[in-house]
């Protein structure tokens, strides 16, 4: 029961290191990103279309689908869906018009 109890704790310490580790690896990534950057990934991961964004940001569309690759590529996502996880677990839900939290 005691050995039972001790292989538990471990079991939860080594997951909770883990998500540790993994957090910081996503935080590491988001502090690559410029800041225009951040910006069309907050609107991305909002909903809004590259011709939202563009419009939001005063750039061309052409622009945004560049950044949004550059998020992607840099932030290790390999679908939208994945970037739209990776902003929650960052706690990036940013409205159109408002800028995403530093890192």
């Amino acid at each position: 029961m005691l050995l039972n109890a001790i292989q538990q704790a471990l079991e939860r310490s080594n997951n909770a290191l883990s998500r540790d580790a993994e957090m910081r690896e996503i935080r590491k990534s988001y502090g690559l990103l410029t800041r225009r950057e951040r910006e069309v990934m907050a609107l991305v991961v909002a909903g809004l279309l590259n011709k939202q964004v563009g419009s939001e940001l005063g750039i061309s569309e052409i622009t945004v689908k560049a950044h949004r690759g550059k998020v992607m590529q840099k932030m290790r996502a390999d679908s939208l869906a994945d970037l739209v996880k990776i902003a929650a677990r960052l706690r990036i839900t940013s409205a159109p018009g408002k800028s995403a939290p530093a890192a």
